[in-house]
């Protein structure tokens, strides 16, 4: 039964991303209380003192969301299928992000594990697509749960781009008047900005896989759920570019195998002079203290948040645009595959 059928969707996006803010606000300090006590900690080995930090902050992103994501449904029962799709699909993506954190998972235990969280997001497809389109859904889970997953150590780096990423998804929506997964967005937008409070510099609590990973496929659910897949493309084009840079220069490698940046005796970031590229260390050409760099990745997230609202902005012209939306039909060949 719907409890507020008076509310626009929009209004009940904005309850559960205060509800989810909250939540993951008021449980954070009694979580890291408790993960200190059972000594699931790490040490920030971008500090010179080499702070000892919580690890698996993720809990608290998790229990948010989910208390935005069941609020949702309460409050607009038509939506109940693809909000409890898409909450079925985090936690398993959550699970798993538990999993890594406690049992250290190869990548590719990690990428078969996050193709099996995304199989029921299949249920929420458009009606009468193909073979392929479908088994592109939870290719797309595995791949963006591990984009998220791969920029990250910063202090404030995955939380803060995560937070530009589903604001760009949520006011595009907004603009393409797809209200519905504002709920799913905001669930995930209010949790996150409650936690990096908590994990911006100096950090409380580090996310962990727990966390990182249920970012990116919060982000591939919107982008399949809402259709909004180009979009959802451009605002991870800082994970996108990241992940190339280390895949151009080492391939496959086990967390294990980094070789951590370095700080110097001023407290700066500094790179190695061998190893791996990625984008933290193509921004540091130089030394740089670690808030500085973070404030980089940051500037490049929301440039490409700011293009992925002018695409939504332009979207509808260029649908009315003859040439062009003949040439959007190569995707319906797509969806029509297999």
């Amino acid at each position: 039964m719907m409890l507020f059928p008076q509310l626009p969707l929009y209004a009940i996006a904005i309850i559960c991303g205060i509800l989810s803010f909250l939540v993951t606000r008021l449980s954070m300090p009694r979580i890291i209380r408790k993960l200190e006590k059972a000594d699931i900690v790490g040490k920030d080995l971008h500090k010179s003192w080499k702070p000892i930090v919580a690890e698996m902050g993720g809990f608290g992103i998790l229990f948010g969301f989910i208390i935005g994501i069941f609020s949702g449904i309460c409050m607009h029962d038509i939506l109940t299928f693809p909000l409890c799709i898409v909450l079925i699909v985090i936690l398993l993506v959550g699970i798993i992000g538990i999993a890594d954190d406690l049992l250290v998972l190869s990548s590719k235990e990690k990428l078969f594990l996050l193709f099996l969280a995304g199989i029921p997001l299949i249920w929420a497809a458009p009606p009468n697509v193909g073979i392929v389109y479908l088994i592109c859904i939870p290719i797309a889970i595995s791949i963006g749960s591990n984009l998220t997953n791969m920029l990250a150590g910063l202090n404030g780096i995955e939380s803060g781009l995560g937070i530009i990423a589903l604001t760009s998804l949520t006011i595009s929506c907004i603009i393409l008047g797809k209200y519905d997964v504002t709920i799913i967005s905001m669930s995930m937008l209010g949790a996150l900005i409650a936690f990096l409070y908590f994990n911006k510099y100096p950090a409380k609590i580090f996310p962990g896989d727990t966390g990182t990973l249920i970012i990116g496929a919060t982000i591939v659910s919107i982008a399949f759920i809402g259709r909004v897949k180009l979009i959802a493309l451009i605002v991870l084009l800082p994970n996108i570019i990241d992940a190339a840079l280390k895949f151009y220069s080492a391939g496959v490698m086990e967390r294990q195998q980094f070789k951590p940046t370095q700080v110097d005796e001023n407290g700066n970031l500094v790179r190695p002079e061998v190893g791996f590229k990625s984008l933290i260390r193509l921004v540091l050409r130089k030394p740089i203290p670690e808030k500085q760099a973070v404030k980089i990745i940051w500037a490049i997230g929301i440039v490409c948040g700011l293009i992925g609202i002018i695409v939504a902005i332009v979207m509808p012209g260029v649908l009315q645009n003859q040439t062009l939306a003949n040439f959007m039909q190569i995707k319906e060949f797509f969806y029509q595959l297999g």
